[in-house]
């Protein structure tokens, strides 16, 4: 089965419209999603034990969003419709060939419902793309509105959704407070959490990152360029779109349904190096790459880049699901620039994938001692004591070079891109826990740095001699980083960067900040500790 892929292909026209006209009914408040509530009235129509339809829920809520749109919903009935027939329910039952004559499942007292529901129920043809809609938008008022109004809970109707709630209610304002989105990362829009998960690709010039999506899709993707010098000479975003274009970065920028308005604080100079391609693809309905310029060696080269190119992979780092660190057998060394990028990557260890490309340009006794070379060059630069996973393998559309490589290291590499392909495979399933996973990880930095800055303005003289305590608390930055490690006794892994914290503080009157609100900061905990596992509770199968 391809990536992502769901059976609403493998389901007739007709059958389809059945389906719409029972997603409709199903889904009592209109909103194109059926939760565990809904799922438990109209699901108990098909008389299937409590088990049964747990596992149905299971395999058809695979990102586990905590509720079912209209691809899930068919997946649902007919797993329910070969339950009915007396199979097995397995993640395997969705690869049958007989999918598409499926019969819908028999639902006791549905047509009676449908009878009196007829003229509600909105008709849309499926040859239209007439799908209902997840109406997602909703929640974009929520960011845009100037209110501080308290988000009623019924209208949180995911974990996603619940997600965007905790952050206006309860993280936002401790991180506007303390000016969190000057230091570390910036403010978090609705697009944010909405995103399709997302692959970056980095490496040195030529390595084969723009073959390797090139590869995945089957298919070029619009202005992509491919040659042996460093061809992509900018940040490219390979996403889902209507039709085949590239969109200028200054313009993907400041569209509100686009994750990327993060992006404006790297400047113009950057932007300009920025694009987005879009094309109608079935992979990139589910994942989002980023192909990305190829690193260079020279410390003069890397002086003329315009932007920061160490800050935009840092930033990209932690909006991805998956980061691929590309190699060749040819260029080994890790450059004074490739080496920042890497140590730009902290905090996302679990994120890196190591990919060493073009594996069958070198016969099988070189390969060992590439693949030797490289863990060495590696372990210099990935400072954990754990070995990295590295993929080899030659991902590109050509045979593989067998006369290098024999036959087993054809079959080695045939494995090895399996290896890849179900690591690629499983970002949609794993996308909603990396979403939470995030959040987490982000609420702890937004405490810490409250931690931080209320400590900094709690040292700061009431009267006299404000500039030279200013610049003494910035000259023993570490030693203040102790001291708030100690009195609220956190994590040293989770403190930032101490220089670029230097660098940002440098620019603010510390007499300005605001000194530790524990109110605040006991609302972020009790989120941590209460909101967000009962969230997970609340969204969980509606069968456990």
């Amino acid at each position: 089965m391809e990536i992502g892929q769901y059976p609403a292909s493998s389901c007739s026209k007709e059958h389809q419209k059945i389906y719409q006209e029972w997603f409709a009914l199903a889904d009592a408040d209109g909103d194109g999603r059926i939760t565990g509530p809904d799922a438990i009235k109209f699901f108990g129509m098909s008389k299937l034990s409590r088990a049964d339809l747990k596992q149905v829920w299971a395999i058809a809520d695979t990102r586990r969003q905590g509720y079912l749109g209209f691809p899930e919903f068919i997946t649902a009935m007919q797993l329910v419709s070969l339950a009915q027939a007396g199979n097995e329910i397995t993640q395997d039952s969705l690869k049958r060939d007989d999918l598409v004559s499926l019969n819908p499942p028999v639902m006791e007292g549905l047509d009676a419902l449908l009878a009196k529901s007829k003229h509600l129920v909105k008709r849309v043809d499926p040859e239209m793309d007439g799908y209902p809609q997840e109406q997602s938008h909703l929640t974009n008022k929520w960011f845009s509105s100037k209110s501080s109004k308290k988000i009623p809970l019924t209208a949180v109707t995911s974990v996603i959704d619940g997600l965007k709630k905790l952050y206006i209610e309860k993280l936002k304002p401790l991180e506007v407070t303390y000016k969190f989105n000057d230091f570390v990362f910036p403010l978090l829009t609705s697009s944010d959490f909405d995103a399709k998960p997302m692959v970056m690709l980095l490496g040195q010039y030529s390595t084969g990152k723009t073959t390797f999506i090139k590869h995945l899709l089957r298919t070029s993707y619009p202005g992509a360029h491919i040659g042996p010098e460093p061809t992509t000479d900018r940040f490219v975003v390979v996403m889902s779109g209507p039709d085949e274009r590239t969109i200028p970065g200054n313009t993907i920028a400041v569209q509100a349904d686009m994750p990327f308005s993060g992006l404006t604080t790297f400047g113009t100079a950057f932007l300009s190096k920025f694009e987005c391609s879009q094309m109608r693809h079935p992979l990139l309905e589910h994942i989002t790459f980023v192909d990305t310029p190829g690193v260079l060696s020279g410390e003069k080269q890397r002086t003329q880049r315009s932007y920061d190119f160490t800050g935009v992979t840092s930033w990209f780092a932690a909006k991805c699901d998956l980061i691929l660190l590309l190699f060749d057998p040819h260029k080994l060394d890790v450059s004074d620039e490739f080496k920042r990028v890497i140590g730009s990557l902290r905090g996302h260890d679990d994120k890196i994938r190591v990919v060493l490309n073009k594996a069958d340009q070198v016969d099988t006794q070189q390969l060992m001692r590439v693949y030797g070379a490289l863990m060495w060059s590696l372990g210099k630069v990935l400072n954990t004591p754990e070995v990295s996973r590295v993929y080899i393998g030659s991902f590109n559309d050509k045979p593989v070079n067998e006369s290098a490589v024999g036959p087993l290291g054809k079959e080695l590499f045939e494995r090895e891109q399996d290896d890849l392909l179900s690591d690629l495979k499983d970002i949609p399933k794993k996308a909603c826990d990396r979403r939470i996973n995030e959040f987490v990880k982000r609420a702890r930095a937004a405490k810490i740095h409250a931690y931080i800055i209320g400590h900094l303005k709690k040292e700061m003289p009431t009267m006299m001699g404000k500039a030279k305590a200013q610049q003494r608390l910035i000259d023993n930055l570490p030693d203040e980083f102790a001291k708030v490690q100690r009195e609220y006794h956190l994590p040293s892994g989770d403190f930032p960067y101490v220089e670029h914290f230097k660098e940002v503080l440098s620019g603010y009157s510390f007499d300005k900040f605001e000194k530790v609100k524990p109110k605040m900061i006991q609302a972020v905990d009790d989120m941590l500790g209460y909101d967000i596992p009962e969230l997970l509770k609340n969204f969980r199968n509606p069968y456990e």
